[in-house]
C-alpha cells in the first residue's frame, strides 16, 4: 500500500517511522511519502491560505496549491491504471469507523490531505472527485488545530489491518468494533493480585467455555454502559 500525505508540517509524521508502523515500512508493506504543500506555491512567502469569501474568522486554505499537489501525485501512480482514494479529515465529515478502516485496508493507494486554519476551499474536494474517489471523514465530535493528528489516527487504524502487520493475525478479529463485535471485555495479566485487586477467578479456571461466556457477558455490560448505540 502506498500512502501519500499532503501537509504544511511534514515533521509531524515522525511517529510513522517507529514501532510496528516503522517495521511495516522497512519490510516494504507500506510506502509512506510526505509532501510539503508549500512546494506548490508561487509567491515568496509560500502562502497557502487567504481570507474566506463572505467573511468570518480565520483563514482558509487556497485551492491552487492543493490542485497542483494532487496533479503531481496523479502523475506518479504506484502502478499502471491505479487511482487513489483521497481522504480529507474534517469535523464536517462522515464518521470514521472500523468498517471503513477494513475497507480502506484493501486499497493500494491512499492520499491524505491535512487541512489547517478554517479548513480547505470546498472546490478542492469537488474537483478531486472528478478524478478520484474522495472521502471526507471525522475521527470524532471535536475540533483539532489541523488534520495531521487525524491523519496519524487514520493511518494506524488502516495499516494495522494489513496482512503481516500484527504478530498474531487473529488479534484484529477480537477488536472492539470488529464486524459483529461489541466493546472488548476487560483484560488482565500477572500478577493475579495487585494492590488489593484480584483477577476474576473464572479467567484462572482453565474452563475455555466459561471464559468465553464471561467475556461475552462483560462485552455486553460495557457496551450497554458506555456505547448503547452499538447494541
Amino acid at each position: 500500500m502506498r500512502i501519500d500525505i499532503i501537509t504544511i508540517f511534514p515533521d509531524y509524521f515522525g511517529p510513522l517511522s517507529v514501532s510496528l508502523l516503522g517495521k511495516a515500512s522497512q519490510r516494504g508493506d507500506i510506502d509512506v511519502r510526505v509532501h510539503d504543500l508549500r512546494r506548490h506555491t508561487d509567491d515568496v512567502h509560500r502562502s497557502v491560505d487567504d481570507s474566506p469569501y463572505g467573511g468570518g474568522p480565520g483563514m482558509l486554505m487556497s485551492p491552487e496549491p492543493w490542485g497542483r499537489a494532487l496533479d503531481a501525485l496523479l502523475a506518479d501512480p504506484p502502478g499502471p491504471g491505479l487511482s487513489p482514494l483521497l481522504v480529507l479529515p474534517t469535523p464536517a465529515g462522515e464518521r470514521f469507523t472500523q468498517h471503513r478502516a477494513v475497507e480502506w485496508a484493501s486499497r493500494p493507494w491512499l492520499i491524505i490531505g491535512c487541512g489547517r486554519y478554517e479548513g480547505i476551499d470546498a472546490r478542492v474536494a469537488i474537483n478531486a472527485a472528478t478524478r478520484m474517489e474522495v472521502a471526507e471523514v471525522s475521527i470524532g465530535d471535536y475540533v483539532l488545530a489541523g488534520g495531521e493528528v487525524a491523519a496519524l489516527v487514520l493511518i494506524e487504524a488502516v495499516v494495522r489491518l494489513l496482512p503481516g502487520f500484527m504478530g498474531n493475525p487473529e488479534s484484529p478479529l477480537d477488536d472492539s468494533f470488529a464486524a459483529g463485535k461489541l466493546l472488548e471485555a476487560p483484560a488482565y495479566t500477572r500478577p493475579a493480585s495487585w494492590r488489593g485487586l484480584e483477577v476474576p477467578e473464572i479467567l484462572r479456571s482453565g474452563d475455555h467455555k466459561a471464559v468465553a461466556d464471561w467475556r461475552r457477558a462483560e462485552s455486553e455490560r460495557l457496551t450497554r454502559e458506555r456505547r448503547p448505540d452499538l447494541l
